[in-house]
């Protein structure tokens, strides 16, 4: 457990170290840095309980925050962070999980090859990260930590030469160990998550909109 405790503050250093970093780049070329903040809702696999326990198909909230930066232009990176809860189906035992993750990820901007308009833009994104499940109440000692990857798509819509709109669909796959004894996993998590968040992009560099005016 203490282990997990250090590999955990190590991670969120280095996430907040690459923000600063991220922010620390010139700020001359389009839409090269964006911060990101998406609310939404998620489902977890039914896989990811031990028997009896199972959740809600559909959970609330879903959170992310995140830095991208676009070192060509249609390929870049980002660091996110997500956090998401959910809770007990109903005639199950009572527990609620929070659920965290940060990602590193490589994104992807098809939008200049299938040009659908000038406001509409397309991100695919993928990457690998570490999670953390912490359950809450009666079964706060189930703590789980592991790696995990995720995808997913993002459709963006321009408001204003700065600001954007988006819906974002992800897929968090958990690289998690069985239960090991089965009560370890009483109110506990070790499957995969689907989240879909509608979120504000805005471009900390330049213009999101200036090379198709220009």
């Amino acid at each position: 457990m203490t282990s997990n405790f250090k590999l955990n503050k190590i991670s969120w250093l280095t996430l907040v170290m690459l923000f600063y970093c991220f922010l620390g780049v010139s700020q001359g070329e389009t839409s090269t840095i964006k911060a990101q903040f998406a609310l939404g809702v998620n489902s977890p696999s039914s896989s990811g309980f031990v028997s009896d326990f199972e959740a809600n198909s559909i959970n609330f909230p879903s959170i992310n925050l995140g830095v991208q930066y676009m070192f060509k232009p249609q390929l870049g990176g980002k660091f996110d962070f997500g956090f998401n809860r959910f809770s007990n189906l109903d005639n199950r035992p009572e527990f609620k999980v929070n659920y965290l993750r940060i990602n590193a990820q490589l994104v992807f901007d098809p939008s200049k090859i299938v040009d659908l308009s000038n406001r509409i833009r397309t991100f695919i994104h993928g990457g690998f990260g570490f999670s953390t499940v912490k359950p809450l109440g009666n079964y706060g000692q189930n703590k789980m930590a592991f790696l995990n990857a995720m995808a997913g798509i993002e459709f963006h819509y321009g408001i204003s030469d700065k600001l954007s709109v988006y819906l974002d669909t992800s897929y968090i796959l958990g690289f998690a160990k069985d239960f090991n004894p089965v009560s370890d996993g009483f109110g506990s998590f070790n499957g995969n998550l689907l989240t879909i968040t509608i979120g504000a992009s805005i471009s900390l560099s330049g213009c999101y909109y200036c090379e198709q005016n220009d």
